[in-house]
C-alpha cells in the first residue's frame, strides 16, 4: 500500500457500544433505531453531509482525497484472492481479475469503471468505515466495495437484490433511481442492464455525501470526475430457498448417526399384490412416519445459520504467521499486545453457541463464552482483559490457539 498524504479522510472507528438511540451525522441527524424503523428496506434515504469532514476541510480551504489511493485498488485488484472486475461502457464489456498493470486503464481514459469486493478484509480505514454501519445485524453484512472511474463511467442502470449504502468518498457521481416494476434487461450483453431505465429522481453526489437504497431500486450512477471513488456497503439477503437447503443439508449430515434411520426397511406384513408396480402404502407410511418424527427446534435452525452466515467466502484466505508462536509465546504475546479479529473473520452467536468462520468454538457455559462475544462486538480484547482470559488457557487444544494458528484471530489490538 501507498503511504497517504496529510490530506486524506482518517476514518474513525465507531464507538462501542454503538449509540443507536442517538442522532447520527451518517444517517442525516436521524438515529440508527430511527432509519431502521423508517427507512431501512423501505425507502431511499439521501444525505448529504454524512461524513462531516468533508465539507469542514472544504470550507477550510482543504480538499480531502479519499483514504485509498487508485494505486492502493490496482494493487488490489491484481491479486489473486481479491474479486475485482473490469466494466467498459463503449461498448460494453466485463472482465474479471486478478488483471495485470497493463490491463487496468489511465484516468486520462473515459467510460470505465474498476470494482474491488471485500476491500475492508484488506485495508484498515475500510474496515473502519464498515464499523459504522454494525447497527445493522452481522449476519445480513456482506461486503465494502469501492469503484473507481474515469471520467463518465458506470456499471450502466440496474437493480440489486440487497440494500446498499453508497459512500462518495472522491469526485462527484450523478445517480438515477426508479421504484418501477419493469425489470426486463437487454439482450445481448455481459452486465444485467435494465431495457427500459426511467428515473424518478437524480442527484450529484459529493465527497461525504451517502445514498441508502433498498433492494430492488432500479439505479443508474454515472462519474463526473476522473478518479471517481463510491464506496458501497452492501448487506446479503440469501433466499430462502438458500437457507432452507442448508438447514437440510446439514440435517441429512447428522442423521448419518441415528440408529433409528441406519434400520433396512422392513416389510413382514406385505401381502401379495397384482399390482406390483404400484408403490406400497407401507413404504409410504414408514417413511412418512421417520420424517414427521424429524422436529427443528428454533435453537437447531439458529446454530445452523449462524454457523451457515459465519463462513468465509470461498476466495478467501487466511494467512498463517511466518514464524508462528508456541503456546507460551502466544499467551505472553496476547497479555502484552491484546488479541483481535482477522479481518476475514466473520464472528456469530445465536445466545447458546459462538461461531466464527462457520465452527462453533464456545457455549453459553464455557468459563471464555464472555470473551467471545466481547471479541465479536469490540473486534479487539484489551491486554487487561486478555491477563483474565490467559487463565483459562491450558493447553494447545484451547480453540483461542487453534483460532490464532488458523489466523482467525491475530496478535494485536484494533482495526489498524
Amino acid at each position: 500500500m501507498t503511504t497517504q498524504p496529510n490530506n486524506r479522510y482518517q476514518a474513525p472507528k465507531a464507538p462501542q457500544p454503538l449509540p443507536i438511540q442517538e442522532p447520527w451525522a451518517l444517517l442525516g441527524g436521524m438515529s440508527p433505531a430511527t432509519f431502521m424503523k423508517e427507512y431501512w428496506q423501505k425507502k431511499p434515504l439521501l444525505v448529504r453531509g454524512a461524513i462531516p469532514a468533508f465539507q469542514l476541510a472544504k470550507e477550510s480551504g482543504v480538499a480531502l482525497e479519499s483514504p485509498i489511493s487508485m494505486a492502493d485498488l490496482s494493487d488490489l485488484a491484481k491479486q489473486k484472492n481479491v474479486e475485482s472486475r473490469l466494466i467498459q461502457s463503449k461498448p460494453w464489456s466485463l472482465k474479471k481479475g486478478p488483471f495485470k498493470a497493463k490491463d487496468i486503464p489511465s484516468l486520462k481514459k473515459d467510460a470505465w469503471t474498476l470494482l474491488v469486493q471485500g476491500v475492508n478484509t484488506h485495508h484498515p480505514i475500510a474496515a473502519r468505515v464498515m464499523s459504522w454501519f454494525r447497527f445493522i445485524p452481522e449476519a445480513r453484512l456482506d461486503d465494502l466495495m469501492i469503484s473507481i472511474a474515469g471520467k463518465h463511467g458506470g456499471v450502466g442502470p440496474h437493480v440489486d437484490s440487497y440494500d446498499v449504502f453508497l459512500l462518495q468518498m472522491a469526485g462527484r457521481r450523478h445517480w438515477k433511481i426508479s421504484g418501477q416494476k419493469d425489470l426486463r434487461l437487454k439482450e445481448g450483453l455481459p452486465l444485467k442492464i435494465l431495457k427500459h431505465f426511467e428515473p424518478t429522481q437524480d442527484w450529484v453526489l459529493e465527497p461525504g455525501d451517502m445514498l441508502y437504497l433498498p433492494p430492488n431500486i432500479a439505479h443508474d450512477g454515472l462519474s463526473l470526475d476522473a478518479g471517481c471513488q463510491t464506496w458501497s456497503i452492501g448487506f446479503r439477503a440469501p433466499t430462502y430457498k438458500e437457507l432452507i437447503s442448508e438447514i437440510l443439508w446439514r440435517t441429512t449430515e447428522a442423521l448419518e448417526n441415528d440408529p433409528n434411520l441406519c434400520q433396512l426397511y422392513a416389510d413382514p406384513k406385505q401381502l401379495a399384490t397384482l399390482d406390483s408396480c404400484a408403490v406400497p402404502k407401507d413404504l409410504v407410511a414408514a417413511v412418512s412416519k421417520h420424517l414427521n418424527a424429524l422436529h427443528w427446534s428454533d435453537s437447531d435452525i439458529s446454530c445452523t445459520l449462524a454457523s451457515m452466515l459465519s463462513e468465509p467466502k470461498p476466495q478467501t484466505v487466511f494467512e498463517s504467521p511466518q514464524s508462528q508462536l508456541d503456546l507460551d509465546a502466544f499467551k505472553k504475546m496476547m497479555v502484552q499486545q491484546g488479541l483481535r479479529l482477522a479481518p476475514q473473520s466473520k464472528a456469530l452467536h445465536d445466545h447458546d453457541f459462538f461461531y466464527l468462520n462457520g465452527e462453533s468454538l464456545s457455549d453459553s457455559e464455557e468459563s471464555d463464552w464472555a470473551f467471545w462475544l466481547e471479541l465479536a462486538q469490540e473486534q479487539s480484547l484489551s491486554p487487561a482483559r486478555c491477563q483474565q482470559l490467559v487463565k483459562l488457557i491450558k493447553d494447545v487444544d484451547s480453540p483461542w490457539f487453534e483460532a490464532y494458528g488458523s489466523a482467525w484471530i491475530l496478535i494485536g489490538q484494533g482495526l489498524g
